[in-house]
């Protein structure tokens, strides 16, 4: 049963689309740093690339599906 039917979504990523899953956010990362450093081979590029894109998965991969369950568990 889709989300759409009306059932309980249990999951976060059960309502996102493919391109919003873990493993396309880990995969997209992995590509923008490799290809910098690839394409460009120059550290200071990235480095603050790869930072970034840490930052990124934090936020979208620890902090989102947290507070989604915390506001599940709220209501």
């Amino acid at each position: 049963m889709s989300p759409e039917q009306g059932a309980p979504v249990t999951s976060l990523w059960a309502l996102k689309p493919w391109w919003c899953q873990p493993w396309s956010i880990l995969l997209t990362g992995v590509a923008a740093v490799g290809g910098s450093w690839w394409w460009l081979r120059l550290w200071w590029i990235s480095l603050p690339l790869g930072a970034a894109v840490l930052l990124w998965w934090w936020l979208f991969l620890v902090v989102v599906p947290a507070a989604y369950r915390d506001q599940k568990l709220k209501v």
